[in-house]
């Protein structure tokens, strides 16, 4: 599992868009967001770069990893 600091999430629209972003490209992905730290934890077959592609998509900077 990858996590990453996606510093301007702050509602549940935030995760739903980073969620629908994420799945968009890889259906079975696992996506946790947790707006307290904001950070996104990801689940998938995907490369983190694809996944923090996929964040800054729906409109939002991605930090470096979160460390897990």
């Amino acid at each position: 599992m990858s996590s990453f600091n996606v510093p301007e999430m702050s509602c549940g629209h935030c995760t739903a868009a980073i969620e629908k972003a994420i799945k968009a490209i890889d259906p079975t992905a696992t996506v946790a967001c947790d707006l307290d730290a904001r950070t996104v934890a990801v689940e998938s077959f995907l490369s983190d770069r694809a996944v923090s592609e996929a964040i800054r998509d729906a409109g939002y900077d991605v930090t470096a990893p979160a460390a897990t």
